[in-house]
């Protein structure tokens, strides 16, 4: 299958990562889908013997390039940079390790995926490096994987449905995770404990976290549920819990609403829960939720670490979209058949370096969130390639 856009550039993506548990799974996924392709792609390290273990562990072409670069030397990224279209990296937690090569990417023109979670990291470099981005023609899309990209493209994807059948859209959404088998990934628990770090010593990265228009170009809209205690929803006949991921999620569709000229209106009013079920049981799932500090504390998961293949493969998710107008109601779902912090991550980044890539783009340089960088043409990746589905429900 050929993929025709020029570039004078040698290659047109680069996993730097690769060695990584998450980074190992983008490769596979890269080779498994797109090896029979002309796709010119390369994975990039620290170590040059990690990584061509990894070509041997997975069995990639033996005259796939490797690039050996830390994530402290200038040169080598440099030189990385330069060579590729896009760069995909899983290396986090970014606020420790991702400020030389995005700040590369903007200056050099190279588009840029990540996983990053990190909102008063990512508040940092829209400050620093929107404008450079701009002037060099870079597309930086950060969160690029479970979170946000089904919940980002989730409201979007409703809200294009919802214009499309009436002609505006809706200014109330509700999010509701109603399914969610799998284990969060170590380097999100890292990302978590370095911001907390670094909140401790910087009120204003605190200030980041608490506010969900962190990320909105300086606007700031209606006040949002705090969405931080269980409640028993009527409608849906089941209690709801805090969803750890709202904070970054929630923050980032903000931001997509301020990037599209607030298509969502500038009235616009979002939150994210976990549904736990009806009766005692679920009230007494929803409590447990809401007082889970397993991820910040000594047993998170540790970098590197990960489910194994048959863990992965059994995962799945489904996450309903309500949106709210008078009396009447829309309902989308999205999700996956795969466990969303590691299998269907590696896949979703994968494929949104592959849409800024290859696919016909009307995206001009600056830093977005996945859908005003690549809105329904990720969408159509997703479902053909990647195990996602969107549907309209009511």
């Amino acid at each position: 299958m050929p993929y025709s856009l020029s570039s004078e550039k040698p290659l047109d993506i680069v996993i730097y990562g690769a060695t990584g548990f998450t980074g190992q799974l983008v490769a596979e996924y890269m080779h498994a889908q797109y090896a029979n392709t002309d796709v010119k792609w390369a994975i990039a390290g620290r170590s040059a013997d990690k990584l061509n273990l990894i070509k041997s562990q997975l069995g990639l072409s033996e005259t796939l390039p490797i690039i050996i670069a830390d994530s402290q030397d200038e040169a080598a990224l440099r030189e990385l940079v330069q060579q590729t279209k896009v760069v995909i990296t899983t290396v986090g937690p970014y606020q420790l390790y991702g400020d030389t090569l995005v700040s590369l990417c903007a200056e050099l023109g190279t588009d840029y995926v990540d996983l990053c979670g990190e909102p008063s990291w990512m508040r940092q470099k829209i400050d620093a490096l929107q404008t450079k981005a701009e002037a060099s023609g870079a597309r930086i899309v950060f969160s690029c994987g479970f979170d946000s990209i089904p919940f980002d493209l989730g409201v979007f994807f409703l809200q294009e449905h919802i214009q499309q059948h009436t002609g505006h859209t809706f200014s109330r959404v509700k999010c509701r995770v109603r399914a969610m088998n799998g284990k969060f990934s170590g380097g999100t628990a890292a990302s978590l404990k370095a911001t907390m770090v670094a909140a401790a010593n910087d009120p204003k990265i605190m200030e980041y976290l608490v506010n969900p228009f962190a990320l909105a170009n300086g606007f700031t809209g209606p006040e949002q549920p705090a969405g931080n205690q269980p409640y028993f929803d009527e409608a849906l006949n089941s209690w709801s819990a805090p969803f750890i991921m709202a904070t970054i999620n929630t923050k980032n569709i903000h931001r997509s609403n301020a990037l599209l000229d607030h298509l969502y209106g500038k009235d616009f009013v979002y939150d994210e829960m976990i549904l736990t079920g009806p009766g005692e049981q679920g009230e007494k799932m929803a409590n447990f939720v809401a007082n889970d500090k397993s991820l910040a504390g000594k047993d998170a998961p540790k970098p590197g670490e990960g489910p194994s293949k048959e863990e992965r493969e059994n995962g799945n998710y489904d996450i309903m979209f309500i949106a709210e107008e008078n009396e009447k109601q829309v309902i989308a779902s999205v999700g996956g058949h795969l466990d969303p912090g590691y299998g269907s991550t590696s896949k979703m980044l994968t494929e949104s370096a592959m849409c800024l890539a290859f696919d016909d783009l009307a995206t001009l340089g600056g830093i977005y969130t996945p859908a005003p960088a690549m809105g329904e043409a990720l969408i159509k990746r997703l479902i053909d390639n990647a195990g996602l589905y969107f549907k309209i429900e009511k």
